[in-house]
């Protein structure tokens, strides 16, 4: 990453809390909910990829979720939990890092849940044509636009990052470095930059929200037509979904679509967003799904059986 008109090198995260022990209390809350968050979505992506019995579209796009879940919250995590009990510099190359890598693999869960809704959509509102359209040629094709829209996403916001001019304070009153709190420290009126911000990020969370919640009243309103028990099915992976999406895009939309001041809750939703979400997903999915938990019982089981 290049500095352009900076003469800040490395910044000072205040993180959560400059109470001593309250610093320890972040570490060993956060340092669980993180081996909590790797290891579930781990057990989730181990599961799709060795199991037969989930080889649909629906598991296909969970895979990407939970790896999306793990990148995203590694992109956070680490750095709050050592931060909580040793300096808290980074330099200005790590911070702009921090800055890319967090909106690509949270775009990356945007775009993934939006396909897992349209995988909800087509296997219940057009059933019999459901394997042509949701072929695995296209569900890898839909992958990789993701990934392309995620990169073009967050290549948007470095470059945004980079043109930030930092000639004074080098203190960041959160626990990463983001677009928000950065614009905070910039010596330069920073409207423009903030409307693109908001105009990007903002955007395309409010933007997927409605959709999402559009495409999922309509799936919920077309299962009137579908047998009891089909019914069942679909409302229990259907409300799944909808609980995820509230979840992530609820802090998200709050953090991104407003003007750069502060609150007193930011950093709690941030790390709501950042944090609490990739460790709730995989609980979500695995306690309300059987297909999922019975492949679990049967890959553990072979496991230990094998040893």
């Amino acid at each position: 990453m290049t500095q352009q008109n900076s003469s800040v090198t490395e910044f000072i995260l205040l993180g959560l809390t400059q109470d001593p022990m309250k610093q320890k209390m972040v570490f060993v809350i956060f340092f669980v909910f993180y081996v909590g968050t790797i290891v579930g979505n781990l057990l989730i992506i181990v599961t799709i990829k060795s199991s037969r019995t989930l080889g649909s579209p629906m598991y296909f796009f969970l895979f990407y979720l939970s790896l999306a879940d793990s990148c995203f919250s590694t992109s956070a995590a680490p750095r709050l939990i050592v931060d909580a009990l040793s300096a808290k510099k980074i330099s200005y190359n790590e911070c702009m890092t921090q800055v890319f890598a967090l909106h690509l693999f949270g775009s990356m869960e945007i775009f993934v849940l939006i396909l897992m809704a349209v995988d909800r959509h087509v296997a219940i509102c057009k059933p019999l044509w459901y394997s042509t359209i949701m072929s695995q040629q296209v569900c890898i094709i839909l992958i990789i636009l993701a990934w392309i829209g995620s990169f073009i996403h967050s290549m948007a916001q470095i470059i945004l990052a980079l043109k930030l001019p930092f000639c004074g304070p080098n203190l960041i009153d959160h626990y990463c470095c983001d677009m928000q709190p950065l614009l905070k420290l910039a010596c330069m009126d920073i409207y423009v930059i903030n409307l693109l911000v908001v105009s990007n990020s903002g955007a395309i969370c409010s933007f997927s929200f409605v959709i999402l919640m559009i495409s999922y009243i309509v799936i919920l309103h077309s299962l009137r037509n579908h047998s009891a028990e089909g019914r069942k099915k679909a409302f229990s992976t259907c409300t799944s979904h909808i609980t995820v999406v509230i979840l992530f895009f609820g802090p998200c939309i709050f953090i991104y679509t407003r003007p750069p001041t502060t609150f007193p809750m930011d950093k709690m939703v941030s790390v709501f967003y950042t944090i609490g979400t990739p460790f709730l997903n995989p609980l979500i999915y695995t306690l309300r799904n059987a297909e999922v938990k019975n492949a679990m019982r049967k890959l553990w089981h072979i496991k230990i059986t094998a040893i």
